[in-house]
């Protein structure tokens, strides 16, 4: 029974129906977010077969997106405390729907890398200050767990529409129109958010370290560079001397951290065993499942031979998974422990990716149903239950910064695994197909062909059928090959994922 003094208490932190309508206007920007990045996945064997990118420009493509997201949210946070949480999401949103306009008016691989990094920079303003602006709007705490699940699944709805948005806009469209879906949704929130979203900020925020965020960029860049290159060309040295430089503005990053009356990421926040291990379980948990759907998109694309509308059909589902089990997971960590129920998605997203090393052998679409849904329901707590972890372990006044450390760890590990898994599945391919030397192919024709999928399917394209079948065959097998190869590296990757789970967060 509760006093009339704590009765009032609890009245006052109850959210009213305006702060549930402002988590509907943040859910706008997360879901727009989430589906730029999956559109994107379907869009790869397009944009590949238009702009005829080399392995290592493909990458960046990819996941530059990701590293200058990571490489920008600590500044973000930081500005967003400074001059008003809203303020910053309506300025980041305005850049994104301008960066959007770009990319989809690239003619050239370099052009599109440019306009992908400004993206993430925009991208970067969104993430840190939707989820601070949930932190001092739902102070009770179990609506505060609700609002993080629909702000995770907000993330997870719009990668499931991405597949769907993007097959209908492929079927119809080239491929850089897709990236012209993000433009009115973001004019939507420009609209609605001066309206209905607060404004917040801490009075005694920090400053602006813009020294510290180059170093952060300047390190991850050389570090995937040099992976990047060794992956399509081999060890040499110029694949050393970027990651060396990698490393060593690393370490002059962490040197500045620990000297900076208010660094830019507070690693004094890391000896918390508990926060320390949820950002951990976020970059291990997310290495595989943001990398591995890039290559099954071009798996079912270009191995398969499916239109975008199948392929984004066929891949929708993750996104529903992910959806259904965010929104699960507030109901089931009040049953059980949030520690078992982490370790036990762990384990189903472990099955799933071992799953997925079955998926050339035979019969890989049955395969392909079966892995899908035990990775993305095996992975959809992490997100709920880290993330909520780590608001509760940092004071309000700091939760811009908090929420940046927190998304920049997802980022990062999403980054991370594009360009870990695709450096190995580049790497796989060259391996697999360096002993491959089809009759009656020119040099000029096979020499690409040897490096990327994509340059074998748009040569094979240039050659009569005789000639071009066995090329196909080969590059389809070394394909599949390198995708076992990445199945592999995300079960090692989720394994030590649950290890910090059940060592580190026990207690927490």
């Amino acid at each position: 029974m509760h006093t009339g003094s704590e009765a009032a208490t609890i009245s006052h932190l109850r959210a009213t129906p305006r702060d549930w309508l402002a988590l509907a206007v943040i859910a706008l920007p997360c879901l727009v977010y989430a589906m730029d990045l999956t559109v994107l996945n379907l869009a790869v064997p397009h944009l590949a077969l238009d702009l005829a990118p080399s392995a290592s420009q493909l990458l960046w493509i990819i996941d530059i997106y990701g590293f200058m997201v990571a490489g920008t949210l600590m500044l973000m946070g930081t500005l967003g405390d400074r001059i008003g949480r809203r303020k910053l999401l309506l300025i980041g949103a305005a850049a994104f729907a301008c960066a959007s306009g770009l990319a989809a008016l690239a003619r050239t691989a370099e052009q599109l890398i440019l306009a992908r990094a400004l993206l993430g920079i925009a991208g970067a303003t969104l993430a840190p200050s939707t989820l601070s602006l949930i932190r001092n709007i739902f102070l009770d705490d179990r609506q505060r767990t609700f609002a993080i699940g629909v702000w995770i699944a907000c993330f997870s709805s719009g990668a499931a529409l991405g597949p769907l948005v993007g097959g209908v806009i492929l079927t119809y469209f080239a491929w850089n129109v897709v990236f012209l879906a993000a433009i009115p949704v973001m004019i939507g929130l420009l609209v609605l958010g001066p309206v209905l979203l607060p404004e917040f900020r801490d009075e005694e925020a920090g400053r602006l370290d813009l020294l510290s965020a180059a170093q952060s960029i300047l390190a991850a860049l050389a570090l995937i560079y040099g992976m990047k290159h060794i992956a399509e060309h081999g060890v040499g040295g110029e694949s050393l001397a970027a990651i060396a430089l990698g490393l060593i503005v690393g370490a002059f990053f962490v040197a500045r951290q620990k000297r900076l009356a208010d660094p830019m990421i507070d690693l004094a926040l890391f000896r918390n065993p508990g926060l320390g291990a949820a950002l951990g379980i976020n970059v291990t948990a997310m290495l595989g499942a943001m990398g591995i759907f890039v290559f099954i998109s071009q798996y079912l694309q270009l191995v398969l031979g499916m239109s975008p509308m199948e392929a984004g059909l066929w891949t929708a589902p993750s996104g529903l998974c992910f959806a259904m089990g965010s929104m699960a997971t507030p109901v089931l960590v009040r049953r059980w422990r949030p520690v078992d129920v982490l370790s036990t998605g762990l384990i189903l997203a472990t099955l799933g990716f071992a799953l997925l090393t079955r998926l050339d052998a035979g019969a890989p679409l049955p395969v392909l149903m079966g892995a899908i849904p035990l990775i993305c329901l095996g992975l959809a707590p992490v997100g709920t239950i880290t993330t909520d972890l780590v608001m509760r372990l940092a004071p309000p006044e700091r939760a811009g910064a908090a929420s940046a450390v927190s998304e920049t760890s997802f980022e990062f590990g999403g980054a991370l695994g594009i360009a870990v898994l695709g450096s190995l599945v580049a790497a796989s391919y060259r391996v697999a197909m360096q002993d491959v030397a089809p009759p009656g192919i020119p040099p000029e024709l096979l020499d690409p062909a040897l490096r990327t999928l994509d340059a074998a399917v748009i040569n094979a394209a240039k050659l009569p059928e005789a000639v071009a079948a066995p090329l196909l065959e080969a590059a389809h097998a070394a394909f599949g090959r390198a995708l076992d190869h990445a199945a592999l590296a995300c079960v090692a990757a989720t394994l030590f994922a649950l290890l910090i789970a059940r060592a580190r967060l026990r207690r927490a």
